[in-house]
């Protein structure tokens, strides 16, 4: 004899199921929400970074310059690889890069001569989601980068008259400058390495 199933618990099961069916949908709007949020504050990172990079490699550059202006007095090398000399802006480089980037510079700070703090915020918004308050918000980070001098050298007294110019040792690499052949002085960045600052020591 065949049973006939009660349609009652057909009706009771049915609004469990969409309750359980909008639960699972909610938390995978919301999951893909916290991935595009990821993907903003990336955005910002990666701005942050190549703009803060850019900042200090144009630094860089003009500390070559300096030291390429003063390569006939070795008394003044020093100054020059401690950033002890009238330093240029690099911001200006920075917002040309977060705006590559999709981002604009919030904060730049290059009043230090051999490390230089971009804070970024992106362009892009977070975009529609299910979480409430954060449709509109653009991601910020920031980045530091370091110009750090690779070279070593014997300094001579300022008495010393008619001496060859020191050796400069850079990097393992060793270079005898002589002004009479340019292209044979050393790049700029054979004199400084530009690379990013760790971001565990810049949070501490």
């Amino acid at each position: 004899m065949r049973r006939l199933r009660r349609r009652g618990d057909t009706g009771q099961a049915f609004p469990i199921y969409i309750t359980v069916v909008a639960g699972l949908l909610f938390l995978a709007f919301a999951y893909f929400a916290v991935g595009q949020a990821a993907v903003n504050r990336s955005g910002a990172q990666t701005a942050a970074d190549a703009a803060a990079l850019a900042a200090a490699q144009s630094r860089r550059d003009y500390l070559a310059g300096e030291w390429l202006g003063t390569v006939t007095d070795p008394t003044e090398w020093q100054a020059i690889f401690d950033g002890k000399v009238d330093l240029n802006p690099t911001c200006q480089r920075a917002d040309q890069l977060a705006a590559q980037n999709d981002g604009q510079v919030q904060a730049c700070d290059d009043s230090h001569p051999l490390d230089i703090t971009v804070e970024v915020r992106t362009n892009r918004r977070v975009g529609d989601s299910v979480v409430p308050g954060v449709k509109d918000i653009r991601s910020s980070q920031s980045a530091t980068a370091v110009i750090e001098p690779l070279c070593t050298f014997d300094t001579p007294s300022r008495e010393a008259e008619d001496t060859p110019l020191p050796e400069l040792t850079c990097d393992g690499t060793v270079w005898k400058p002589d002004p009479a052949d340019p292209d044979g002085l050393p790049r700029p960045e054979d004199l400084f390495d530009v690379h990013l600052a760790d971001r565990q020591a810049n949070h501490e």
